[in-house]
């Protein structure tokens, strides 16, 4: 029996990741059409965060396969 340390990323926290990818996708966007540079930098910082945790996760399920 596997403890949840040694299961793979839940679809959960995979879609939890691709929300906030998406949801700083939005932002910039939003900042883009509203020339809110803070707005779009923010939006990319969301995307970056969401790209990183997915990255670090496939990753982590990587080594312990």
């Amino acid at each position: 029996m596997t403890t949840w340390k040694e299961r793979p990323m839940s679809l959960a926290d995979k879609a939890k990741n691709k929300s906030q990818e998406l949801k700083g996708r939005a932002k910039e966007l939003a900042g883009k059409a509203t020339g809110d540079e803070d707005l779009r930098a923010e939006g990319e910082v969301d995307q970056a965060k969401g790209n990183l945790k997915q990255v670090g996760a496939n990753v982590k399920d990587a080594l312990k396969s």
